[in-house]
């Protein structure tokens, strides 16, 4: 999956189902740029489907506003890193080598603009109780769950050495590449810098 819509098949030969999730690809797509570039404050809904090449009309078909759209752009940016970084970091063995590879591709995955749409919805959203909010937080905390899980097993085996509660590194490591992520994503040598920031919040 690539956060990037793929071109398909010609408007002409498409089913009216395949033209529908086309069209709705491109108006999340331009729903996380404009978040990402203007906060979802910001947000205007008709510029948002003029940039994808669609009218108001049609947003507003598939979509029931700006809260809804939103919680789309969430899911789908959510489920690119899913598949672009958690899962060929998984493959790499032991648990210093995923979350190393984890740093690495999550670097790479930040090069692009769009996934830095759920930074700037956390930012927004701190301390409101709000649906969009609520989704972006759960996320988070899922991912300290499963960065604390591996530096766990990583204690055990004696990979990882002794020292903050799990769970509290896994969110400072987390913070730390996004962090990082905001400052060098795209530079030379980001990856490499990624990967001494991670061993040297482990300890490794």
């Amino acid at each position: 999956m690539s956060v990037s819509r793929s071109p398909g098949k010609s408007s002409s030969r498409r089913t009216q189902a395949e033209r529908r999730a086309a069209t709705r690809s491109a108006l999340i797509e331009s729903a996380a740029q404009g978040i990402s570039r203007y906060g979802y404050g910001n947000l205007v809904l008709e510029q948002v489907a003029g940039d994808a090449g669609y009218t108001r009309g049609a947003l507003y078909h598939l979509f029931n506003g700006k809260e809804d759209l939103a919680m789309a752009v969430v899911e789908w940016v959510a489920a690119a890193w899913e598949e672009q970084v958690w899962q060929p970091a998984a493959d790499r063995g032991g648990p210093v080598d995923v979350l190393i590879a984890l740093a690495r591709g999550h670097i790479v995955f930040c090069r692009q603009d769009i996934p830095r749409v759920m930074m700037a919805l956390r930012v927004e959203f701190a301390g409101r109780d709000h649906p969009v909010g609520k989704a972006v937080s759960e996320i988070g905390k899922d991912l300290v769950r499963r960065f604390g899980a591996l530096i766990t097993a990583g204690r055990r085996n004696g990979a990882i050495p002794d020292g903050p509660p799990a769970r509290t590194l896994a969110a400072g490591l987390i913070a730390a590449l996004e962090g990082l992520a905001i400052g060098v994503a795209g530079m030379p040598g980001d990856e490499v810098i990624a990967e001494r920031m991670v061993r040297g919040v482990l300890g490794v």
